[in-house]
């Protein structure tokens, strides 16, 4: 399997590098991966049962949810590392700020980076110098595809499931409208 991606053009005259340019732009399948999927798929990796893994699973949330509340960040090995993030309104006095000037509470995610070698370069003293980028762990090995569906749906669902079929990435870059799935992702 591949992400896939469709081709857009940027119709937003605000951004005059951007505008007419086309962007590669994430489709997703309308189908959200739930606590049963990820169960049975961790059930077939491993030698540990379903249920075990979802009574894990749920107590992770618990978990998470006691070490923000302390004002810890939590890192996951392979996958990144979680913290609270929150806006709040501004006020002119500093005994004005308080909790109850905070608006908006979410979960800001940063995933595990890598630096992988892609070339080296020989300079002129003899020395080598790598190249490298650094490469997001969990994409690493993602393959990418277009496509020309910007509403794949590979399973068959009623028309009231899913979640519509958002069609943009996290890019910014097209005028598509930002995510209208509204997925719980961090900033």
């Amino acid at each position: 399997m591949s992400q896939k991606f469709i081709k857009l053009k940027n119709n937003n005259r605000a951004n005059a590098k951007a505008y007419g340019k086309y962007f590669a732009t994430a489709v997703y399948d309308n189908h959200f991966v739930g606590t049963d999927e990820i169960a049975d798929f961790i059930q077939r990796q491993a030698s540990v049962k379903k249920s075990d893994i979802k009574a894990v699973l749920q107590e992770l949330g618990e978990a998470m949810k006691h070490f923000f509340e302390m004002g810890q960040k939590i890192k996951l090995e392979g996958i990144g590392i979680l913290k609270v993030g929150f806006s709040s309104i501004g006020v002119a006095k500093a005994e004005e700020c308080s909790a109850s000037t905070i608006t908006t509470r979410r979960i800001l995610f940063q995933p595990e980076t890598e630096r992988v070698v892609v070339g080296q370069q020989k300079r002129t003293d003899g020395t080598v110098k790598q190249k490298y980028v650094t490469a997001i762990s969990l994409l690493k090995d993602v393959v990418f595809e277009e496509t020309h569906d910007n509403s794949m749906n590979t399973e068959s669902e009623s028309p009231s499931t899913g979640n519509g079929g958002g069609n943009t990435g996290g890019s910014g870059n097209t005028s598509g409208g930002g995510n209208s799935s509204h997925e719980p992702i961090g900033d």
